[in-house]
Protein backbone atom coordinates (compact mmCIF):
# COMPACT_ATOMS: atom_id res chain seq x y z
CA UNK A 1 0.00 0.00 0.00
CA UNK A 2 2.95 2.41 0.91
CA UNK A 3 5.05 1.46 -1.73
CA UNK A 4 8.16 2.15 0.25
CA UNK A 5 9.67 -1.18 1.35
CA UNK A 6 10.89 0.89 4.64
CA UNK A 7 7.94 2.57 5.39
CA UNK A 8 6.06 -1.01 5.55
CA UNK A 9 8.87 -2.41 7.32
CA UNK A 10 7.74 0.35 9.93
CA UNK A 11 3.86 0.30 9.64
CA UNK A 12 4.64 -3.28 10.15
CA UNK A 13 6.22 -2.85 13.18
CA UNK A 14 3.35 -0.37 14.41
CA UNK A 15 0.79 -2.76 13.58
CA UNK A 16 2.19 -5.62 15.89
CA UNK A 17 3.01 -3.45 18.56
CA UNK A 18 -0.96 -1.85 18.68
CA UNK A 19 -2.40 -5.39 18.36
CA UNK A 20 -0.39 -6.13 21.40
CA UNK A 21 -1.40 -3.43 23.66
CA UNK A 22 -4.87 -4.22 22.54
CA UNK A 23 -4.58 -8.22 22.44
CA UNK A 24 -7.42 -8.12 25.26
CA UNK A 25 -9.96 -6.40 23.34
CA UNK A 26 -10.11 -8.41 20.20
CA UNK A 27 -9.05 -12.03 22.12
CA UNK A 28 -12.25 -14.32 20.46
CA UNK A 29 -12.54 -12.61 17.29
CA UNK A 30 -11.46 -13.17 14.21
CA UNK A 31 -7.43 -12.16 14.85
CA UNK A 32 -6.20 -11.90 10.89
CA UNK A 33 -8.86 -9.83 10.10
CA UNK A 34 -8.34 -7.82 13.14
CA UNK A 35 -4.62 -7.42 11.96
CA UNK A 36 -5.50 -6.56 8.49
CA UNK A 37 -7.40 -3.74 9.43
CA UNK A 38 -5.05 -2.29 11.86
CA UNK A 39 -2.16 -2.50 8.88
CA UNK A 40 -4.53 -0.82 6.53
CA UNK A 41 -5.31 2.13 9.01
CA UNK A 42 -1.63 2.29 10.04
CA UNK A 43 -1.24 2.74 6.04
CA UNK A 44 -3.94 5.39 5.68
CA UNK A 45 -3.07 7.08 8.58
CA UNK A 46 0.66 7.16 6.73
CA UNK A 47 -0.16 8.43 3.05
CA UNK A 48 -2.41 10.93 4.61
CA UNK A 49 0.23 12.00 6.65
CA UNK A 50 1.70 15.72 6.11
CA UNK A 51 5.41 14.86 6.34
CA UNK A 52 4.66 12.34 3.73
CA UNK A 53 3.27 14.09 1.14
CA UNK A 54 6.07 17.17 1.64
CA UNK A 55 8.79 16.78 -0.71
CA UNK A 56 11.85 18.67 0.27
CA UNK A 57 12.91 21.22 -2.25
CA UNK A 58 16.78 21.26 -3.31
CA UNK A 59 17.73 24.25 -1.56
CA UNK A 60 16.22 22.80 1.58
CA UNK A 61 18.22 19.96 1.70
CA UNK A 62 21.22 21.14 1.31
CA UNK A 63 20.35 23.91 3.80
CA UNK A 64 19.67 21.48 6.57
CA UNK A 65 22.86 18.77 5.27
CA UNK A 66 25.70 19.66 7.65
CA UNK A 67 28.44 22.16 6.30
CA UNK A 68 31.26 20.37 5.03
CA UNK A 69 34.04 23.15 5.81
CA UNK A 70 33.21 23.12 9.20
CA UNK A 71 35.46 20.53 10.37
CA UNK A 72 38.81 21.31 11.21
CA UNK A 73 40.49 19.44 8.18
CA UNK A 74 39.04 21.38 5.87
CA UNK A 75 39.45 24.85 7.99
CA UNK A 76 43.42 24.17 8.05
CA UNK A 77 43.18 23.65 4.41
CA UNK A 78 40.94 26.26 3.35
CA UNK A 79 43.46 28.52 5.83
CA UNK A 80 46.63 27.11 3.83
CA UNK A 81 45.24 28.25 0.34
CA UNK A 82 44.18 31.57 1.37
CA UNK A 83 47.80 31.82 2.87
CA UNK A 84 49.39 30.54 -0.65
CA UNK A 85 46.99 33.05 -2.64
CA UNK A 86 47.96 35.60 -0.34
CA UNK A 87 51.67 35.08 -1.03
CA UNK A 88 51.57 34.89 -4.43
CA UNK A 89 49.51 38.23 -4.96
CA UNK A 90 51.85 39.43 -2.66
CA UNK A 91 54.92 38.64 -5.05
CA UNK A 92 53.20 40.34 -8.43
CA UNK A 93 54.43 43.68 -9.49
CA UNK A 94 52.88 46.68 -8.56
CA UNK A 95 50.07 47.87 -8.93
CA UNK A 96 48.69 44.28 -9.51
CA UNK A 97 49.82 42.96 -6.12
CA UNK A 98 47.53 45.36 -4.29
CA UNK A 99 44.70 45.03 -6.74
CA UNK A 100 44.97 40.89 -6.40
CA UNK A 101 44.99 41.21 -2.83
CA UNK A 102 41.86 43.25 -2.55
CA UNK A 103 39.86 41.44 -5.23
CA UNK A 104 41.13 38.08 -4.40
CA UNK A 105 41.67 37.98 -0.88
CA UNK A 106 39.71 40.38 0.65
CA UNK A 107 36.64 39.62 -2.06
CA UNK A 108 35.89 43.45 -3.01
CA UNK A 109 34.43 44.02 -6.11
CA UNK A 110 35.81 46.09 -8.99
CA UNK A 111 33.89 49.13 -8.25
CA UNK A 112 34.57 49.13 -3.98
CA UNK A 113 38.55 48.72 -5.16
CA UNK A 114 38.48 51.91 -7.32
CA UNK A 115 36.18 53.96 -5.20
CA UNK A 116 38.86 53.40 -2.54
CA UNK A 117 42.14 53.92 -4.86
CA UNK A 118 40.90 56.54 -6.53
CA UNK A 119 40.70 55.08 -9.53
CA UNK A 120 38.74 54.67 -12.61
CA UNK A 121 36.19 51.53 -12.87
CA UNK A 122 37.73 50.17 -16.67
CA UNK A 123 41.54 50.48 -14.97
CA UNK A 124 40.71 48.33 -11.88
CA UNK A 125 38.60 45.78 -14.20
CA UNK A 126 42.05 45.82 -16.43
CA UNK A 127 44.55 45.48 -13.77
CA UNK A 128 42.05 42.61 -12.02
CA UNK A 129 42.33 40.94 -15.92
CA UNK A 130 45.86 41.06 -15.54
CA UNK A 131 46.67 40.24 -12.20
CA UNK A 132 44.55 37.07 -12.86
CA UNK A 133 46.75 35.76 -15.84
CA UNK A 134 49.73 36.38 -13.47
CA UNK A 135 48.59 34.48 -10.97
CA UNK A 136 46.98 31.86 -13.78
CA UNK A 137 50.91 31.88 -15.49
CA UNK A 138 52.24 31.47 -11.33
CA UNK A 139 49.74 28.54 -10.73
CA UNK A 140 50.71 26.78 -14.21
CA UNK A 141 54.50 26.88 -13.50
CA UNK A 142 53.73 25.16 -10.07
CA UNK A 143 51.72 22.75 -11.52
CA UNK A 144 54.18 21.44 -13.86
CA UNK A 145 56.97 21.71 -11.70
CA UNK A 146 54.81 19.23 -9.63
CA UNK A 147 53.73 16.98 -12.61
CA UNK A 148 57.49 17.18 -13.37
CA UNK A 149 58.51 15.44 -10.16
Amino acid sequence: MTGDYFAAEDLTQETFLSAYRHIESFAGSNEKAYLCRIAANKCTDYLKSAARRQIPSEESAWAARPDAAAGPEASALEDEIYTTLLKRCSGLKPPYDKIAILYFCEEKNAEEIASNQNKNVKTVQTQIYRARAMLRKLYEKERHAYEAT
